[in-house]
């Protein structure tokens, strides 16, 4: 990588480390597993650096990346099962500590991992439906389909989780 390139690197990654951070939080749920998705995302940009600066728009090109370090992630065996010997020392924060927003994240960290990154790409990320397909790799009829069973699932956890009917 030539001077120049790796300025331009250091100055990307700077300003988007936080909204990269958050983004890998929303994909996966715990701050750990999120700092090591951004820091492989950011290995493999760092390598890619030329290609990724010809993008169209760089920053759907790195979370694009990071989504894809996300699914990947998923698919490692040591991901599918959590266990421990211990029970945690905190208790875990009831429905008035968390308040709503707590509940809809742990809602949305139920979801399957395609259906999580099609609500976080569309979402809380923005990003249209068209956009979504090609970073996911799949196509816009899978997204809308995807995001249709998330939105229904969510809709329907909510309900049981108040007990209100819509």
């Amino acid at each position: 990588m030539q001077r120049s390139d790796e300025v331009a690197y250091r100055e990307y990654v700077t300003l988007r480390m936080d909204v990269l951070r958050r983004t890998a939080y929303l994909l996966c749920h715990d701050w750990h597993t999120a700092d090591d998705l951004v820091a492989t995302t950011l290995a493999r940009l760092y390598d890619k650096w030329r290609r990724a600066g010809q993008a169209d728009n760089i920053d759907a090109y790195v979370r694009a990346m990071l989504v894809n370090a996300y699914l990947d992630e998923r698919r490692r065996p040591w991901r599918r099962e959590v266990s421990t010997d211990r029970m945690p020392d905190v208790a875990a924060p009831g429905r008035g500590a968390a308040g709503e927003h707590g509940d809809l994240l742990a809602l949305v960290r139920a979801l399957p991992k395609k259906r999580r990154a099609v609500i976080v790409l569309r979402f809380y990320l923005d990003h249209s439906v068209e956009e979504t397909a090609e970073m996911l790799g799949i196509s816009t009829g899978t997204v809308k389909s995807q995001t249709a069973r998330a939105l229904e699932t969510l809709r329907a956890a909510i309900t049981n989780v108040s007990g209100v009917q819509r």
